[in-house]
């Protein structure tokens, strides 16, 4: 069991920040998407979901949602889209633009 835990993950060196995005920014939209309904993720108050996986070390994962690698446009996409990318997938698509996706995608890989 550990031994497929740790292969889900990259420590080989940090993930580089999203070209335009602004985790600050990013916070507040995690927070106000709700999207701590549903997961545990650090420093946003109140999120402490058990529906979705734990977002802790996000951008130490590599891969999201088990399926795309894990890189920024494909957290974009994921985040904007995510029905698009695995059909069966209890995340709700929350109508989030490319802008706001940017911006959380940048928050949540500050959480090494």
């Amino acid at each position: 069991m550990i031994a497929s835990t740790v292969a889900c993950r990259d420590d080989s060196g940090p993930i580089r920040p999203i070209a335009g995005g602004d985790p600050a920014r990013g916070a507040t939209l995690i927070k106000a998407f709700g999207c701590g309904t549903c997961h545990d993720i650090p420093g946003i108050d109140g999120a402490v979901g058990l529906v979705g996986p734990p977002l802790v070390h996000f951008a130490r994962h590599s891969y999201i949602a088990g399926e795309l690698p894990n890189t920024g446009d494909n957290l974009i996409r994921w985040i904007r889209s995510p029905r698009a990318v695995e059909p069966g997938t209890a995340m709700p698509d929350l109508g989030v633009g490319e802008s706001d996706a940017r911006n959380m995608a940048a928050y949540l890989y500050t959480l090494r």
